[in-house]
């Protein structure tokens, strides 16, 4: 994780870089650059890797899918979101270079995303290329990343959200990047139709145990420990996942999750599954 890892930082790096208008892109760098786990891109190498495709080929769309994490990060820290001061450790973007230049940012990263898999990508057929542009558009759209967040923010308050509609905020504010990331990666090495969606199965099951174990985190770390500021959902009344099962059968759903999105990886060899097991693991068992 960590040698895939800093493959990625010097490749985000190396293409956001330093130009005319200044301003905008120390914002972009200055978010893009701040360190994070690098989960999703990791996920999208790791896809086309166990299909048979090179680090090389998938570069473009990890790269990619960090940045519009990040953008999404940038967006949902603003004021008139989640009203954050701290990311990944450090003041959010908007505390740093004002609320307009962060939303500016946040977009400019969204549409250099697309430009960067368009341009970029190298031996796939053009088709590919095509299919992995639409895929990545309807993870994050208004069916996917922005239906979570509208759902997440008109639910703050409300005192008889359930399960179901605490499961569609997760699986699209949060999973849909994630499962998109892996689709992104299988599509880039040339996967079958049906290893793909065993491939989506598994990212669904892990972008899902991603926010539970979010929500676990938020009520038993620091926000030292976590890097952004604990305990928010609490002081803006969210609900979650310990909020309406409690702490203990929320880890017992995400050991249950976990355990799904394993299975699905039962028919790939066992070597080249090896990293996304472990990220998988990873997603379950983290600290921050």
């Amino acid at each position: 994780m960590l040698g895939k890892a800093d493959s990625v930082n010097k490749a985000l790096e190396a293409t956001v870089l330093l130009r005319y208008p200044i301003k905008i892109h120390e914002s972009m760098r200055y978010s893009i650059l701040a360190g994070g786990k690098r989960v999703r891109p990791l996920l999208c190498i790791a896809a086309c890797e166990l299909v048979g495709g090179q680090e090389s080929t998938a570069m473009p769309a990890a790269c990619a899918v960090e940045m519009i994490h990040t953008m999404s990060l940038m967006h949902d820290d603003l004021p008139c979101m989640d009203n954050d001061d701290l990311r990944r450790g450090k003041p959010t973007n908007h505390m740093v270079f004002g609320e307009d230049v962060a939303v500016l940012a946040g977009d400019s990263l969204l549409a250099f995303a697309f430009e960067l898999i368009a341009t970029s990508t190298t031996g796939v057929p053009a088709d590919r290329i095509v299919r992995v542009i639409g895929e990545l558009a309807k993870s994050i759209g208004s069916e996917g990343l922005v239906a979570g967040q509208v759902i997440d923010i008109c639910s703050e308050g409300m005192t008889d959200v359930g399960l179901e509609h605490l499961e569609f905020i997760h699986v699209h504010k949060t999973a849909a990047l994630l499962e998109g990331s892996v689709v992104l990666g299988a599509i880039l090495g040339g996967a079958t139709d049906p290893e793909v969606e065993k491939l989506r199965k598994f990212a669904r099951c892990i972008g899902f145990l991603f926010q539970v174990v979010d929500d676990i985190l938020d009520v038993t770390k620091s926000s030292q420990e976590l890097g952004k500021t604990a305990g928010k959902d609490l002081v803006a009344d969210k609900t979650t996942y310990p909020k309406l099962i409690g702490l203990e059968k929320s880890r017992e759903f995400a050991e249950k999750l976990n355990r799904e999105a394993q299975d699905q990886l039962a028919a790939f060899d066992i070597e080249k599954a090896a990293p996304l097991i472990a990220l998988a693991n990873y997603i379950a068992y983290r600290n921050n």
